[in-house]
């Protein structure tokens, strides 16, 4: 994609783990990080993120990353904007399910921080013009 990344929003229901990557990828990438602790209060925050990219926790109480992903769908906002997932659950079928729901990429759990932006970055890179908002 040419178009450059610049705003990401975030949901991650682990505090820790939300910590840790917004500062990795606002210190190391550069990024603006919108993070959200849960589906609901991702959607909610969607118009006033202004996203290019969707990165999504797929294993959250209540509202999981696909269930968040489609709530976002119905965002005008976030209606077209490229996600990735985040998941421990990385076998070839899940990945694949992944992809089906429209993700340009999967970050597997854990993840490691210092390369998390990069391979962001990469999968920004690789995602079809068409995915853009």
């Amino acid at each position: 994609m040419d178009k450059p990344l610049r705003r990401i929003l975030y949901v991650e229901d682990e505090d820790d783990i939300r910590l840790v990557a917004k500062m990795a990828l606002e210190t190391i990438g550069g990024y603006q990080v919108s993070d959200y602790a849960s589906g609901p209060e991702g959607v909610a925050g969607a118009s006033r993120a202004r996203a290019d990219l969707l990165l999504l926790d797929v294993m959250m109480p209540g509202m999981d990353g696909p269930a968040t992903l489609e709530a976002l769908r119905r965002v005008r906002e976030t209606a077209e904007t490229p996600v990735i997932f985040m998941t421990a659950k990385v076998q070839p079928g899940e990945i694949e399910a992944y992809k089906a729901l429209g993700a340009i990429g999967v970050i597997p759990k854990p993840f490691s921080p210092v390369d998390m932006p990069a391979e962001i970055g990469r999968l920004w890179k690789c995602a079809p013009e068409k995915a853009s908002p």
